[in-house]
């Protein structure tokens, strides 16, 4: 047998393994241990060197064994039938150039293995434009490499680190001083020399020359200086005495190198030489020069001073001498969280962005660096986080983006033939991958703005883990893919796929990317993504431009609404939920992190795969250690789904735009089986311009009602930090930059300087937040930064089971711990009817400082009663109830405003304008009230024939009295039903009957309820009840929905349905309060202690406040009015007794403080 060494390191144990195993096993076995040595030391490879030919078409087949040895150009190669084509691991770079590369049923490709990672520079270039005449394969297109069924692709590069973390943070033009410092005392007599490299500041050699000694010592002197090469420093320093033997050789070589004192140096002279290329410094005296710097202006550094030296002596009495060299360039050394040794000098690195913008990402070239450590890496810079920032782990991500393995497609210059051209002006016909097996790879200009071709493409490879047979799973592992034309990894039905270690930088499209709704258990394992940016291919893809321009797939006519149907561009998309993300991080995205969408029904060529609905069911799979940030809209979205039918004249929307859709993960994806819970553990994110995060299921309120009834979403153990210490870089959009956080230091702004910063939004529900601390939230003068806020600009409602506990707050004002909203901006007019329904629960009140209080909106006074407290710095009032709500759904008209009173506060309606839009066939009000009270209902036109009222999160007997406004001479057809969701089944419960006597409606039951119709003022009065059971998140009952639907014969012609002058006063009632104020926490628990000085917050709006400042003692009290405070009653009182002036007044802008030991104060 034949053994053929095709590189550099495999002769000589080549020929040892042979005579060591021939001897021992014989030489077949000889044969099969040499085979698991590395691909390119295979027996029976046969050099190639196919040559540089551009029409030279290549087969391998028919169990040929190719090793190529040496670059090419070829038209294209094909592998099938046996082939076998290995790449040499050889000293040389080897690079190939081809169109394609076809592996068919039997071929094989191999670089390197798994065990044996290929060592050398190995590149594929992929050529070709999409014009070409060539004609293209009908599956894999053009410029690609692709593996057909049967074939073989191994590809596995060096071992690198793929990616880690800053651990010190970088600062924005500020260069690294490296330092070399000598210094000697006593017993260092005699002329010390330094020679330094003027361009890296670097001490080459040195050395000491006892002159004061010997005479040869002068001699060495001599030779030395002599012998320092053209265009180095020279660095001469004289320590105690150097003079004595200081001879004529040695003085003569320093005067020809410009030295105009040491040849005349005197006894104990301290003296100082910098040459040869530079003048001496100043010279000596008998004494002694305290210092000298020198600034050594070398070329190519434009005249900034980048070699510093300072030299420094005492008094000869006491003889020291010192040497420091300063080298200052704009390089600086990243400190990095992990061993880099791998990378090397030459390699490129990305670091991510750690402010709003991912556009401040870089790209670096590692330079040499002799002094760094293992973790540490030499490149230019500006500013990137390096740190832990008030609690939240800010540390950019650093990515490596060199291989010693590179497959590049070849670009033109400029884009061409391409409608993508209108959207990009560079070519973007990159190349493609499809089904392989590799690691140690770099991808670059790979990708193509059409469907299919993609970097890397696992296309309906079904299961490729251990159910498909797999062992071990496929996967893909430390590769780099950056500048690419369309997406980074793209999964398309395959199941079981590990993605690890993967590095997506500067990509069009969704970077990891799951396609079609199938794919399950997938699991990305630290992988980076950055960068990523709007592509042409999916609605979903696109930015607000290419929504509007690319009218494919649309019902004609249509233009779409960007924000609607489009602008989702996200580094992570996954189409099912049961795909494991681990310790990943999204560091820059037009749009998202990560966003899991729902396919109804699976599409494309997964159609059928699964039944409909199955992925909003499907429990999710792992998320932890995950990180988001520098991303436009959201670090993470949990919501939404996509179209999965054609544009039609009912719906004009394109394939794939994103549609509403609702998440219930349930066992088994079985919504009739118990719930699983969907836990995000230890996610961080920071500096993304909307939302940190957006999670949002078929637990919560959507657009008319949960999908999943009777769960929750949960935030526990959590840190919220408003305005952190990174501040940013700045930026010439100056509207994205002003003061902020407790200091006012100028910062980055997301959105602009008013946008209003919450951190923790309230929307929908129920929604619990648990254990959660919030930090350095500070409203200011028209911004209204607040720990809790609300969505902004809200259609939809806020439930009445929302709630909180066990919250704490760092460095957050109590003026700035919640924010209902008022007109302005961002806020618009808060007409919408979510933003004039907010409410949630402080249950322990660590907010409001009154447990089992609730937060409402300070004028909706369908929840108001006398006992409320007003806090005009929340917008909002501090109440105590039972609260619940009411949907009614309107038809016949849909478009009219609803107004509803509650008899307590009729002069304070609440007007809706519903929540579905005014084009839509029905119409839904959604107002939350407060149980067990009386309303009526009225309309801006004529009443709905038809109106259906829905009882949500009532309990059993619950109850409110509604009296709705029709135009006399209606007639009513009034039934009650209960409606299942789930199994969207409906059943009649009982009917309504007219009585004569309003008291009798407290007569109804299930079966039989009364309405009582007051036709002189044009009210129909009815008694809504719950007579069903409810479970404690549910919204509806165990049974389903309790509904009242009502069909009125109204006349025709008739006027405007508002019955509010007719109906009171009648029927007003005296405002009663039934649920007791909570008692307010004690006094301590408003104050925190900081080196033992006690800080009250500012909290006038407590009527119970001058009670506690009475207690106060030996302390100090600081009050400030913003003017709608003023001085009367026990305010007057208690501000006396702690020392103030008689006729002292706490209004406008005063500012008092006072020492209660009444020792002094001062106003």
């Amino acid at each position: 047998n034949q053994y053929i060494c095709l590189n550099h390191r495999c002769a000589l144990r080549a020929y040892v393994f042979c005579l060591i195993c021939v001897f021992l096993c014989g030489l077949s076995v000889c044969v099969y241990l040499l085979a698991m040595f590395c691909p390119d030391e295979e027996p029976d490879l046969q050099p190639w060197t196919p040559g540089h030919n551009k029409t030279h078409r290549i087969t391998i087949g028919y169990s040929q064994k190719l090793a190529l040895t040496s670059s090419a150009t070829v038209h294209s190669i094909e592998i099938l039938n046996g082939g076998k084509l290995v790449i040499a691991d050889t000293t040389q770079p080897i690079v190939l150039r081809t169109k394609y590369i076809l592996i068919g049923d039997q071929g094989e490709l191999h670089v390197g293995s798994q065990d044996c990672p290929y060592r050398g520079h190995f590149t594929i270039v992929l050529y070709g434009r999409s014009d070409d005449q060539d004609v293209e394969h009908t599956y894999f297109g053009r410029k690609y490499i692709g593996v057909g069924t049967g074939g073989t692709l191994e590809m596995h590069g060096e071992k690198k680190r793929s990616w880690t973390f800053l651990n010190k943070t970088l600062h924005p033009g500020e260069a690294n001083l490296e330092s070399y410092h000598f210094e000697r005392g006593w017993g260092n007599r005699g002329i010390i020399a330094h020679v330094v490299d003027p361009e890296t500041g670097r001490v080459l050699h040195s050395d000491r020359f006892d002159t004061y000694r010997s005479k040869n010592e002068s001699k060495r002197l001599a030779q030395y200086v002599d012998s320092v090469e053209e265009g180095l420093i020279l660095a001469m320093v004289v320590n105690d005495e150097g003079s004595n033997n200081l001879e004529d050789s040695a003085k003569k070589a320093l005067v020809k190198l410009g030295s105009q004192q040491l040849h005349r140096l005197g006894f104990r002279w301290a003296s100082f030489f910098v040459g040869p290329r530079f003048p001496a410094t100043p010279p000596g005296a008998s004494g002694c020069i305290h210092y000298v710097y020198v600034c050594l202006e070398i070329k190519y550094t434009l005249g900034v001073c980048k070699v510093m030296m300072l030299l420094l002596c005492v008094s000869p009495v006491r003889p020291h001498a010192s040497i420091t060299i300063d080298t200052h360039s704009n390089t600086s050394i990243l400190e990095l969280a992990d061993d880099s040794s791998s990378w090397k000098p030459r390699d490129m690195v990305v670091v991510a962005s750690t402010d709003y913008s991912m556009h401040q990402a870089e790209e670096f070239l590692i330079l040499p660096c002799p002094t760094c450590s293992s973790n540490q890496v030499k490149v230019q810079a500006y500013l990137h986080m390096g740190e832990e920032v008030d609690g939240v782990d800010m540390r950019a991500e650093v990515g490596l983006l060199t291989r010693n393995i590179l497959i590049q497609g070849e670009m033109e210059p400029r884009c061409y033939g391409s409608e993508a051209c209108e959207f990009f002006h560079f070519d973007t016909f990159g190349g493609h991958i499809k089904a392989f097996h590799m690691q140690g790879v770099e991808l670059m200009h790979m990708g193509q703005q059409s469907m299919g071709h993609y970097p890397v493409h696992f296309h309906m490879n079904g299961d490729v883990d251990e159910r498909g047979g797999y062992d071990p799973p496929t996967y893909v592992k430390d590769l780099s893919i950056h500048h690419t034309f369309s997406r980074c990894v793209t999964i398309h039905g395959s199941n079981g796929l590990l993605v690890k270690d993967v590095v997506g930088y500067d990509a069009l499209g969704h970077c990891f990317f799951t396609e079609d709704g199938p794919e399950e258990r997938n699991t990305f394992e630290h992988c980076l993504g950055l960068l990523v940016k709007a592509s042409t291919l999916l609605p979903s893809d696109r930015d607000s431009h290419m929504c509007r321009h690319i009218t494919d797939g649309a019902y004609p006519g249509y233009v779409a609404n960007p924000r609607q149907d489009c602008s989702a561009t996200s580094t992570f998309w996954m189409a099912n939920p049961n795909n494991n993300l681990i310790n990943c991080a999204a560091a820059g995205s037009e749009e998202t992190g990560f966003w899991f969408i729902f396919h109804h029904v699976p599409t494309g060529p997964s159609e059928g795969m699964y039944p409909p609905g199955r992925t909003e069911h499907t429990p999710m799979g792992q998320f932890v250690n995950n990180r988001a940030h520098s991303n436009y809209r959201a670090g993470m979205i949990l919501d939404n789904g996509v179209k999965t039918t054609e544009a039609s004249a009912k719906d004009k929307r394109p394939f794939l735009s994103l549609i509403g859709a609702r998440y219930g993960p349930h066992l088994d994806a079985d919504p009739f089986k118990p719930r699983v819970p969907a836990r995000i553990h230890h996610f961080v994110a920071y500096k993304n311009q909307d939302h940190g995060a957006w999670l949002r299921g078929g637990d919560v309120c959507g657009g008319t009602f949960p999908d999943d009834d009777g769960s929750k979403q949960e935030v526990k153990n959590s840190l919220f930090v408003g305005e952190s210490e990174n501040r940013g870089t700045p930026v010439p959009e100056t509207r994205l930059r002003g003061p902020g956080g407790p200091d006012l230091n100028e910062r980055t702004m997301p959105r602009g300087v008013d946008f209003p910063i919450r951190g923790m939004q309230i929307y929908d529900g129920p929604i619990n937040v648990q254990n959660c601390t919030f930090r350095k939230y500070v409203a200011l003068e028209g911004r209204h930064t607040s720990a809790f806020g609300f969505r902004l600009n809200n259609t939809w409602q806020s439930c009445p089971n929302n709630n909180v506990t066990d919250i704490t707050f760092d460095d957050v004002p109590i003026a700035s711990r919640v924010f209902f909203g008022e007109p302005g901006p961002w806020f618009n007019k808060m007409q919408m009817d979510g933003d004039k329904t907010t409410i949630f629960h402080d249950i322990d009140g660590s907010v409001s400082e009154y447990p089992g209080a609730f937060l409402v909106k300070e004028d909706n006074w369908l929840l108001r009663h006398p006992d409320c407290i007003g806090v005009p710095d929340w917008r909002a009032a501090i109440c105590s109830g039972h609260y619940a709500q009411i949907y009614i759904q309107t038809r016949d008209p849909a478009n009219l405003n609803m107004i509803m009173v509650k008899d307590e506060y009729p002069d304070r309606p609440l007007v809706l304008e519903g929540a579905l839009g005014k084009k839509n066939h029905y119409q839904q009000f959604q107002p939350v009230v407060t149980l067990a009270k009386s309303y009526t209902v009225h309309w801006d036109q004529t009443a709905p024939a038809e109106v259906t009222v829905w009882l949500i999160n009532f309990n059993r007997n619950d109850w409110i009295t509604v009296g709705f406004c029709y135009p006399k001479e209606t007639n009513f057809t009034i039934i009650s039903d209960i409606h299942n969701r789930l199994t969207k089944q409906t059943h009649k419960t009982g009917i309504f009957l007219r009585t004569f006597q309003r008291e009798k409606m407290e007569h109804s039951h299930l079966s039989r309820g009364y309405y009582f119709w007051e036709e002189d003022t044009g009210l129909l009065f009815l008694k809504l009840k719950a007579y069903k059971d409810r479970e404690d998140f549910a919204f509806c009952s165990v049974k389903g929905c309790e509904r009242i639907k009502i069909k009125a014969l109204i006349p025709k012609g008739s006027e405007k349905s508002d019955c509010r002058v007719a109906a009171y006063p009648r029927h007003s009632q005296m405002p009663v309060v039934d649920i007791p104020m909570p008692q307010k926490l004690p006094a301590s628990k408003l104050v925190q202690v900081v080196n033992r000085t006690m800080i009250p917050y500012a909290c006038s709006h407590f009527s119970e406040m001058p009670n506690v400042i009475a207690y106060w003692f030996k302390s100090i009290v600081m009050m400030t009015s913003k003017g709608h405070l003023f001085s009367r009653g026990r305010w007057t009182k208690v501000i006396a007794e702690l020392g103030a002036e008689k006729d002292f007044r706490l209004k406008g802008s005063a500012f008092t403080e006072i020492h209660v030991e009444k020792v002094h104060y001062c106003v």
